[in-house]
């Protein structure tokens, strides 16, 4: 529930933190903000073993004089900045694993660890909060709210970081009234930022099915119960299901990436496997849709005179912005740098962990622009080649700030 607008009106008389004394206060500290960057794109760790990005994170925010727990969840870490009156309590999270890509930059602040690198920007995350950390402890009198700081391990891994956080109590003991976050954007340039309310982000499931059959001689397939054939039908028909039976207005992809089957040119092999994905947006469908899929996988087989085992890892769910969370991050954004430099996000059929705490919580999850108008080429995210215009981490530290002076 939210808080009376009374109150809220209150709150946002005690601060006086303009956007012009924002922007100074960010510029004061762009070095630092730039050096944090540079240690952690140098030094990247993998899903849950961020080992010494937590130990960084947790001896930054104690050199800031700000009250810490780590190993929350693993290897998170949570920071408390408390505000002089009230109880209400705001969430801005950031994420510290990267990805296992070797980096193909040739950059001063070059990831040192072979084979991995921050090619997803939570690097730049994590470098953005924990410059908004040192202003709003700076101003922590000032604070309309108190702000609770997380950072969280294993995005880029499933079961997500974000589930063992929340099991850690990280959205209680304070409890949040909502949670923000952001992620870089290369599509977009530099200074500009994306919101979106309602429906943003889809959920994730990965497909797994072996197919057996009877292999043999390609000459006399007769003898034969060939696998691929099966796995062929499947790729062709299981769009029906969702043209079928997807309930109207719900973005739906199914897709299939991996597909073999060790036999040759006259070789029929006696197994198949086939690999894919189903992204949805809601959680009823996602469920039918499998029922569905499992039984016609099973009858594919059968008629065949084969058999096939389907194992389905499920991803993360989809990701719901909040409406009043969202306006309130909307508002902020175009106070802090106008109507022209926050834009409408579309629909993505991509994932995020993030989704896990917005079946929890009232959230909003945001882009900030970080392409290079400059070049020719900005790499998108996952890319060995992926990096940001260096301005972008100042536009990440306004952002969060004018959030929070403004919640």
């Amino acid at each position: 529930m939210y808080l009376l607008d009374s109150c809220f009106l209150v709150s946002k008389a005690l601060t006086n933190m303009t956007p012009k004394q924002i922007s100074k206060e960010v510029q004061r500290i762009q070095s630092r903000i730039l050096a944090h960057r540079s240690y952690l794109h140098r030094y990247p760790e993998l899903s849950f073993q961020e080992h010494n990005t937590m130990l960084f994170v947790a001896d930054t925010l104690k050199k800031m004089g700000i009250k810490y727990e780590k190993g929350v969840g693993g290897t998170g870490v949570v920071g408390y900045i408390e505000a002089p009156k009230g109880s209400r309590w705001i969430g801005l999270r950031a994420d510290l694993d990267a990805l296992p890509i070797h980096e193909e930059n040739d950059v001063e602040y070059k990831s040192l660890v072979p084979g991995v690198m921050h090619a997803c920007g939570h690097d730049v995350h994590t470098s953005i909060l924990l410059g908004a950390a040192e202003i709003l402890q700076k101003h922590k009198d000032k604070l309309p709210c108190s702000v609770k700081l997380i950072f969280q391990p294993g995005e880029e891994m499933s079961p997500g970081g974000a589930n063992y956080m929340i099991e850690a109590g990280v959205l209680s003991n304070p409890e949040l009234e909502y949670l923000v976050a952001l992620h870089v954007y290369p599509e977009m340039h530099v200074n500009n930022l994306g919101v979106r309310s309602g429906l943003y982000m889809a959920s994730s499931d990965e497909i797994h099915l072996q197919f057996e059959g009877v292999g043999g001689h390609g000459a006399l397939p007769e003898n034969c119960v060939n696998p691929l054939s099966m796995a062929a039908e499947v790729i062709l028909n299981a769009q029906n299901i969702i043209d079928e039976f997807h309930p109207e207005g719900v973005p739906t992809v199914l897709s299939f990436g991996r597909i073999e089957g060790l036999g040759s040119t006259n070789v029929i092999p006696s197994e198949c496997t086939l690999k894919g994905t189903l992204r949805t947006m809601d959680e009823a469908w996602r469920k039918e849709f499998f029922d569905r899929f499992t039984a016609f996988t099973q009858e594919v087989a059968s008629r065949y005179g084969g058999k096939v085992h389907f194992n389905r890892v499920s991803g993360y769910p989809f990701l719901k912005n909040d409406p009043h969370v969202t306006s309130i991050v909307k508002e902020a954004l175009v106070g802090q740098f106008g109507s022209e430099h926050v834009e409408a996000l579309p629909l993505r059929m991509t994932a995020e962990d993030f989704a896990f705490y917005s079946h929890k919580v009232p959230v909003s999850f945001f882009r900030l622009g970080v392409g290079d108008p400059a070049k020719a080429i900005n790499y998108g995210v996952h890319h060995p080649k992926f990096d940001i215009h260096p301005g972008a981490l100042s536009v990440g530290v306004e952002a969060m700030l004018a959030i929070v002076f403004n919640s």
